[in-house]
Formats: C-alpha cells, sequence, structure tokens
C-alpha cells in the first residue's frame, strides 16, 4: 500500500484526505497514518492539515521499490521491481531472476554494487547513493543477431533522458558509452542467453550504469570520467532519471520491434554521436584504420569513410573506435 499512496500524493496537486485514502484502498485511517510516518521516517516530506489530510513537499534521493514504481509512467517495462540494497551486480541478479521464469519487463535496481559488470570482464566498486545501477530483462523474439542493437537502443534513451532530467548535453561513443564534456558519464553492458537450441532469444539482460552524484574520481580517472553532479553542480535525483530512462526506452524498444531496425532512433542518434564527421580510429584485428565517421547506419554500424573514399561498415562486436583526440 505504500506504493500506491506515494503514488497518489505524487500525482495529486494538493492536499488528498485521510479519508479518501482509506476510501480508494478499503482500510482504516490507522493504517493511512502509518504508511505516511513510515514515509516521513525515510526522509519525505509530507504536510500534515486537519479536515485538509496529506500532500506531498519534498522527496529524498532515495531508490527503493516504492518510489521507483511511484515514478514509473511505463505500460510494460518496469513493472515487476527487485531492488537490492547492496548486491554483487545487478546483471548477475538479472539473470538469476530470467533462469527462475521472470517475466519480460523486470527490473533491477541496487542501491550499490560490490562487483559491477563491464566490457571486456572490467568489473568497479561504487559508493552509496551515487550511482543508478539498473538491468532490466526482455524476452524478444527476433534473430539473435539484432540482439547487439539493443546496447544502441539503450544509449539513445539514457542520452535523452539526461538531457531531459539534467539539462545537460549527453553524447554518445559509439557504439554505447555516453560522455558529457567528453568524459565517459555512462556504460551499457547487454548480455544474451541463447535457447537450447541456439536458434533463438532465450532472454537478454540490459545494464546501465550512471555515474550521478559521484563527486571526486580516483587520480588514475579524473580525467576521463566524470559524474552528472560535476558537470551540472547539482544533486541529481536518481529515481527520477531511472523513471525517464525507463520511459524513453519502452518507446524506442517498441518503434525497434515494429520496424526491425533503428530508423526510428538513427536521426537523433546520429545528432547525439560524438565522432559524428569526426576522425576516428578503427581498433580492427585485421589491421587497423583511419578515417572520418558518417554516423551509424539502421543496423547499428558505424560508417566509416577511408582516405579513398570508400565507406566501410563497422560492427560493434567485432571491433572498437576511438577518436584520435582525448577519450572520444
Amino acid at each position: 500500500m505504500k506504493t500506491e499512496i506515494l503514488t497518489v500524493l505524487r500525482e495529486t496537486d494538493g492536499y488528498v484526505s485521510g479519508q479518501e485514502l482509506c476510501d480508494r484502498f478499503g482500510v482504516s485511517r490507522t493504517a493511512v497514518w502509518k504508511v505516511i510516518n513510515g514515509l516521513k521516517e525515510e526522509g519525505y516530506a509530507i504536510a500534515s492539515l486537519p479536515r485538509k489530510g496529506y500532500r506531498l513537499e519534498g522527496a529524498p534521493d532515495i531508490v527503493s521499490e516504492s518510489e521507483l514504481l511511484s515514478r514509473l509512467e511505463t505500460r510494460w517495462l518496469g513493472r515487476r521491481v527487485v531492488f537490492f540494497e547492496q548486491t554483487d551486480s545487478t546483471n548477475t541478479q538479472a539473470k538469476r531472476l530470467a533462469e527462475e521464469g521472470a517475466p519480460e519487463g523486470t527490473l533491477v535496481v541496487a542501491d550499490m554494487q560490490t562487483a559491477g559488470k563491464g566490457r571486456r570482464g572490467r568489473s568497479w566498486q561504487q559508493a552509496p547513493g551515487t550511482m543508478v545501477s539498473m538491468t532490466f530483462l526482455l524476452k524478444p523474439e527476433f534473430a539473435p543477431d539484432r540482439a547487439s542493437m539493443l546496447t544502441l537502443l539503450a544509449a539513445h534513451s539514457v542520452a535523452g533522458a539526461i538531457e531531459a532530467v539534467t539539462g545537460l548535453s549527453a553524447a554518445i561513443k559509439w557504439p554505447n558509452d555516453i560522455v558529457i564534456n567528453g568524459k565517459k558519464t555512462v556504460g551499457i553492458l547487454t548480455e544474451m542467453s541463447l535457447s537450447v537450441e541456439q536458434d533463438s532469444i532465450h532472454y537478454v539482460v540490459v545494464g546501465i550504469g550512471i555515474n550521478v552524484n559521484i563527486r571526486e574520481f580516483p587520480e588514475e580517472i579524473k580525467d576521463v570520467a566524470t559524474s552528472l553532479y560535476l558537470e551540472s553542480g547539482s544533486q541529481v535525483n536518481r529515481t527520477c532519471l531511472i523513471g525517464e530512462v525507463m520511459k524513453r526506452f519502452e518507446a524506442d524498444y517498441e518503434q525497434f520491434i515494429a520496424l526491425e531496425n533503428l530508423t526510428g532512433i538513427l536521426e537523433d542518434y546520429n545528432a547525439h554521436l560524438v565522432s559524428m564527421n569526426r576522425e576516428v580510429r578503427v581498433l580492427d584485428p585485421k589491421g587497423e584504420f583511419q578515417g572520418i565517421s558518417r554516423g551509424m547506419n539502421q543496423n547499428g554500424e558505424l560508417l566509416v569513410e577511408k582516405e579513398d573514399g570508400s565507406v566501410v561498415c563497422v560492427y560493434a562486436g567485432e571491433v572498437s573506435v576511438r577518436g584520435l583526440y582525448g577519450y572520444v
């Protein structure tokens, strides 16, 4: 009931009477009072006036199941939330839940990760309350070779969410890193499990880590990493950001399923692409080369124009791309 009452308070402009809450949820005034007091103890600023009821005046930056569900505007994505105050990796937990039969759209969120997962087996730790660590579960019916495009969808959704919530300008380093002022702010890791026959997708988990309220970085990475707090100068509400990411991804994903390619986000993705029309170095095991980035195509490949005018389609799963100047 806590989630439901918090949702009503958040959606109401003004006061909600205690009797209205009792009638809506079929509970006693004492039960409502206990929920309100519990919310206050968690840090919510709730005004109470006789004959008027309750009004939500402020919310703390906490990540919890109730707070998340009260903010979500999605229809199916994130409608089941599994929250951990501390866990090893939200991707690991999401995969465990998938194996146990969790429904599509399940969202796993942690206030703190002790063994976050990155590309090429990299791992990291975070301090409580400073990052968004989230993973959601998908069960797509398209061919396995299209799953890599989900990472690009996630990058587009996250960049848009950051801009909407903070007003910052977020750029995408193809295929899926988000950078602000040339420094990495977001990492995305998509992992797929195939069916027993290996010809269809069992499930996909999309993990997203966002440096939100980190105030300083270790000396060895401070020149290449940043946070939303450091760039904006303001504390960012993490649950609000998660809700915006989920809303945007749900829309992007449904469009992707309908079109069966990335055409729906292509123009906006390329508008956010930090390397667009800039020189890049392609780290291909078959031989490195340089060229000009001409943007992503509808299949998620980066188009790189070589010196001789030919255009190479670079696939994210095979090679890496680096800018010639700085991180990007």
